[in-house]
């Protein structure tokens, strides 16, 4: 079936679905069941069971708003949805029958409101303080689908950059991405058309991609968020790769850390196959690609590229010397792109409504949004998605919502343990690759680790490097025996017996 046909069915799915009995969606990532979302939804169910209201659940991924979940949703036909955050067994069941069957939203407790049509006394969800600043691009369907019905993102505009894609020329492909400014978000920020072209002009068949989702920086769960929320949206940006670069294969190597997004891509992945959007002849074209799905073993070296091709080859994670470069010999000494979570789940979008479009957001130099896990000594802790070149204080004390118990914000840290401590006096730094690099940080993936003024550094440092030294493969003297002395020395200051 071609994809204007999915959508179209889909479309009408969607409608029957906000047309029927009132919804009830709940966030049902990692975040929200670590919460209690489990036990709020027990309750509910058995609310319904009692007082005989009709009534459907639904399940979404994370919206973002770690910090206040667990979240629930109330939605009648026709009206917006009503979102309700820090739900207990008890809060929900009252807001329930008191929306549902009083007609009374408890507007008091209320976070706000999404979608057509508003409600009194309850504001715009999306334009309160810790959303506004906000462009939601890689997160665009995060908390608002249901990311194991392939419906709910067909519905909504899932597959049509893979439809535009088809109907262009693979270089006319990379040539769009290229033109978009797009980025690697996995940290070394290489720009992703170039990439993708160094593939298609190695030679050698076949060629491979590989998703790398092996997020192991600590503090940081962009990727699994968004795999957890939309796996949709990385499925198809592979596709939309391998055609690019002329792959057959694809492998998607994820962390056996993140059991939700593995069962949810599971799900995605069979749900592309009955529809006829992954084997031979895809939608209707003359493409072929198929996705197979890879659990990484927990070994933090494996997210480093040749360390993860030697692991899905069969061999321990070691990193190799480059060149040769995995675009001229990757995968089994094939030419190989490899290509992050987020980056993938931008491309669809790009595809879809142009590279001008992307382009818009950003600086001159890096282009689009980013995703950052914002953790720590801040209020809203979550998962957020800004432009490129917002001020890094304007993260913390507004979407961030300032720090705890308003004590003094000291210093952020950024990209993850190879990145480095921002102090509060470069609050006015802008978040963008060249910027962070100057200030001696990195990108990295996107983990901002917030300090205030009670937090030791040199216990940050002395944490940060523990995890490195843990985690090194030892194949490298500097790293296996540098990174054991430096922690000694930093273990002596801790304990108060530093010397000059």
């Amino acid at each position: 079936m071609k994809i204007a046909e999915l959508q179209e069915r889909a479309q009408r799915e969607w409608q029957e679905l906000k047309n029927g009995d009132p919804i009830i969606w709940f966030g049902l990532a990692t975040c929200g069941l670590a919460a209690g979302a489990g036990e709020v939804i027990e309750a509910v169910q058995a609310e319904l069971a009692e007082s005989g209201i009709a009534a459907q659940i639904v399940p979404t991924g994370c919206l973002g708003a770690c910090f206040v979940e667990p979240m629930m949703d109330l939605q009648k036909p026709g009206g917006p949805r009503i979102c309700y955050g820090e739900m207990t067994p008890e809060k929900a069941r009252t807001i329930l029958k008191s929306y549902l069957v009083d007609g009374d939203p408890c507007a008091d407790q209320a976070l706000g409101t999404v979608g057509k049509g508003t409600i009194p006394g309850i504001p715009r969800l999306f334009e309160l303080p810790v959303f506004a600043p906000q462009v939601r691009i890689a997160t665009r369907n995060a908390g608002l689908i249901n990311p194991e019905d392939i419906t709910h993102y067909l519905a909504t505009g899932g597959y049509a950059g893979l439809q535009r894609t088809l109907e262009m020329d693979p270089e006319e492909v990379i040539a769009e991405i290229t033109k978009s400014g797009l980025r690697g978000r996995g940290g070394a920020g290489f720009p992703t058309g170039a990439k993708w072209r160094f593939a298609r002009q190695a030679e050698g068949t076949p060629k491979y991609l590989i998703c790398n989702a092996d997020e192991g920086d600590p503090g940081a769960f962009m990727d699994r968020s968004v795999l957890e929320s939309d796996p949709h949206s990385v499925l198809e940006g592979m596709l939309i790769a391998a055609y690019a670069i002329g792959a057959s294969e694809g492998y998607l190597y994820v962390r056996s850390e993140y059991p939700l997004a593995i069962q949810r891509l599971s799900i995605a992945l069979d749900q592309m196959r009955a529809n006829g959007l992954l084997g031979e002849g895809l939608a209707g074209s003359g493409f072929s690609f198929d996705i197979a799905l890879k659990e990484g073993a927990g070994a933090f070296v494996c997210g480093e590229e040749t360390a993860m091709i030697a692991s899905l080859e069969g061999k321990r994670g070691q990193p190799r010397p480059r060149p040769p470069f995995p675009a001229t010999s990757g995968l089994w000494g094939k030419p190989t792109t490899i290509n992050n979570v987020e980056t993938l789940a931008n491309v669809p979008a790009i595809m879809a409504k142009g590279a001008d479009w992307f382009a818009g957001y950003g600086t001159e130099k890096s282009k689009g949004t980013k995703t950052f896990s914002l953790t720590g000594k801040v209020r809203n802790s979550g998962l957020i998605e800004v432009p490129m070149g917002m001020r890094l204080g304007d993260v913390i004390h507004t979407i961030g919502g300032g720090i705890l118990e308003d004590r003094e914000f000291k210093a952020v840290q950024t990209g993850g343990p190879s990145g480095g401590c921002l102090p509060a006096s470069l609050a006015d730094l802008t978040i963008e690759y060249e910027s962070l690099a100057q200030a001696g940080s990195i990108m990295g993936s996107g983990g901002l680790v917030v300090l205030d003024e009670d937090t030791c550094v040199v216990d940050i440092a002395r944490y940060f490097l523990s995890f490195t030294q843990r985690e090194s493969c030892g194949k490298c003297p500097p790293c296996r025996l540098g990174t054991k002395q430096m922690l000694a020395l930093l273990e002596d200051f801790c304990a108060g017996k530093g010397t000059l």
